[in-house]
């Protein structure tokens, strides 16, 4: 059986490795039982990387990468780079690939699973059957605009700065994904902005407007300032489809939509760039739960979000739907039996670690397979 799909894995920091080796024992399982074989290497990035090369992205790992048909990525960062110089943070190495690989569209899906409803912050009637897809810009906006830095002024005084900039190939971009996107779900992006208060915002609006206007009419498109988004996701969050964000703003509205479905642990992500003459496309996956470093080594952490980032992966830069939805059943299934790790632990359930959470997916995988 020949490998024809290469992977490049980066464990990283905190609860990474950890989680990581879970998803190493699916793809091990898939060799053996699904006739689906990767070519994998493995590599450093964030802390693990500072530590090994002194830079939290280094050219070997951003080189494998390019080689590559697809990252799974897993967590970078922890108290013990916290004093490093910002330049020097483990969160760099992660905003590196993204930007050398033109990673522009990040995909965040906020999915509640049944077994999860009583799990949320919210009434179960409010948030059961949620089904919410961001789409989020990823390598422009505040995080890379210019100029940016802390200046000390000739009184003495810190100003920080932080630029957001777009432009509108950026925005058009990013904005037919999300389309796109919406015409495979129910058919309604909601983009959102600050076009009352931001020039960045305004152009964002027209831009979007513009790309639907031409390209995507059969769409049903609403335009909603972010900060009222973020009101409407906790109220009624069952309004949206697809939501379209800037950098900034879908860094807070996915984590605030994360909150909606009871634990950070369970939320996959997919950051895209473009298709390729080749027909090739850079995709790195990541769960959005963060390295964790309170648990870190402790076997406690919850592998979900990491497996269903491998299912993304399976899907988007595979092709491989029944694989990528197989793993999805394993995971909901397992839940519905009733084990739970710490993170979406309730009252008269099973608490388990990372091993056996994953090697219960694995049993259910077994199953769905016969």
């Amino acid at each position: 059986m020949s490998a024809n799909k290469k992977l490049l894995v980066l464990p990283g920091d905190g609860i990474g490795p950890e989680v990581m080796g879970e998803v190493r024992r699916v793809i091990d399982w898939m060799g053996r039982r699904r006739a689906a074989s990767f070519d994998i290497e493995e590599g450093l990035v964030g802390g693990a990387a500072i530590e090994a090369t002194g830079t939290p992205c280094p050219d070997s790992t951003v080189e494998a990468a390019m080689r590559a048909d697809a990252v799974l990525f897993g967590s970078v960062g922890g108290p013990r780079w916290d004093k490093l110089p910002f330049e020097q943070r483990p969160e760099l190495g992660i905003l590196r690939l993204r930007k050398d690989l033109g990673l522009f569209a990040n995909l965040r899906p906020a999915v509640v699973l049944d077994p999860l409803v009583d799990a949320s912050s919210l009434k179960a009637d409010v948030v059961r059957g949620l089904d919410i897809m961001i789409v989020r810009e990823s390598t422009g906006g505040i995080y890379f605009g210019e100029p940016r830095g802390v200046h000390t002024g000739p009184d003495g005084k810190r100003t920080g700065i932080d630029t957001e900039v777009y432009t509108e190939d950026e925005i058009a971009r990013v904005a037919r994904v999300a389309f796109d996107l919406a015409r495979k779900r129910r058919n309604k992006v909601t983009s959102t902005e600050k076009a009352n208060v931001m020039q960045s915002g305004r152009l964002w609006r027209a831009v979007v407007s513009e790309v639907h206007q031409a390209e995507f009419p059969d769409v049903e498109l609403e335009h909603m300032y972010a900060d009222n988004a973020a009101m409407q996701l906790c109220s009624r969050p069952k309004q949206f489809d697809v939501i379209l964000a800037s950098n900034l703003f879908g860094d807070v509205l996915s984590d605030l939509a994360a909150a909606l479905t009871g634990s950070l642990g369970m939320l996959p992500s997919a950051t895209l760039g473009a298709v390729q003459p080749s027909g090739k496309r850079h995709a790195l996956y990541e769960p959005i739960h963060g390295s964790a470093p309170d648990i870190a080594g402790r076997g406690v952490a919850n592998p979900s979000a990491q497996m269903l980032s491998f299912a993304m992966l399976l899907r988007w830069s595979f092709g491989m739907e029944e694989d990528a939805r197989m793993i999805e059943a394993a995971v909901e299934k397992v839940l519905a039996g009733g084990l739970r790790t710490a993170d979406i632990m309730q009252p008269g359930l099973a608490r388990v670690g990372t091993a056996v959470m994953g090697e219960a997916i694995l049993r259910e995988l077994e199953k769905l397979a016969a």
